[in-house]
């Protein structure tokens, strides 16, 4: 769900939703299913909603908060052992950049990693925290909206369950919008953990979708659908 100006166009919306800190409110839900995972190769399902909410500053700065809070179904990894449901962790940032920007877009902050999930299989106990950056080229008249986001988070202890950690992001976005707010989409979240050996720490997909931006009465839904193949993988991660 969004909230924008009702005489922006369908296509206008659909470029706005594509910039991942855009300055309106909007509560994305992302459902993400994936199969072949751990070593039983059992199905995996993570819900996560995500709402963006830009904060008021001075004339010359903005500031955009953008959290990612997932639910879990997380299959049994051995015989014996139950299913289950429930929180990860909270990934919030906030990101500052200068008033008025147009075409490129940047926006540079912090992440920080919040212990909330309800099971030690969902995260990790320890609080973290790190540097994020968002690039995104949005400009009036052209269809294509792309960019990257990059983070890094750090464990800030080590002393609770899930030990210390050091993971990244890495995630390029390429986007298509026809008139009428259809649109092709590809979002390649690479991620890696440093803290593993060499073979196991990339996981980086391929793959893309189709989205549709329309309003029901006066409010703008944003629906997308895709699919990707990870090429690279740990061992038990998911295909």
């Amino acid at each position: 769900m969004l909230t924008v100006r009702a005489e922006l166009s369908n296509q206008e919306l659909a470029k706005m939703t594509q910039n991942p800190v855009s300055e309106m409110i909007s509560l994305p839900f992302q459902n993400n299913t994936d199969f072949d995972t751990g070593p039983r190769k059992e199905t995996k399902n993570i819900l996560n909603i995500q709402p963006i909410i830009p904060l008021t500053s001075n004339g010359d700065w903005k500031i955009i908060t953008r959290t990612v809070l997932p639910i879990i179904s997380q299959p049994r990894e051995w015989r014996g052992q139950d299913s289950r449901v429930g929180l990860g962790d909270t990934q919030f940032s906030v990101l500052l950049s200068p008033a008025n920007q147009e075409g490129l877009i940047w926006r540079m902050g912090a992440v920080t990693q919040i212990p909330t999930n309800t099971d030690i299989r969902f995260g990790n106990d320890n609080w973290g925290l790190g540097p994020a950056f968002v690039m995104i080229h949005v400009e009036k008249g052209d269809p294509w909206v792309y960019g990257v986001i990059l983070n890094n988070i750090w464990s800030v202890s080590n002393d609770r369950p899930g030990g210390s950690y050091n993971s990244g992001l890495v995630q390029p976005i390429i986007n298509y919008n026809f008139p009428g707010g259809t649109y092709l989409t590809s979002s390649l979240m690479n991620t890696v953990d440093w803290k593993t050996d060499s073979s196991q720490r990339w996981t980086a997909p391929i793959g893309g979708g189709i989205g549709h931006v329309f309003r029901i009465g006066k409010q703008p839904v944003n629906a997308q659908l895709s699919a990707y193949y990870n090429v690279v993988h740990p061992d038990d991660a998911p295909s």
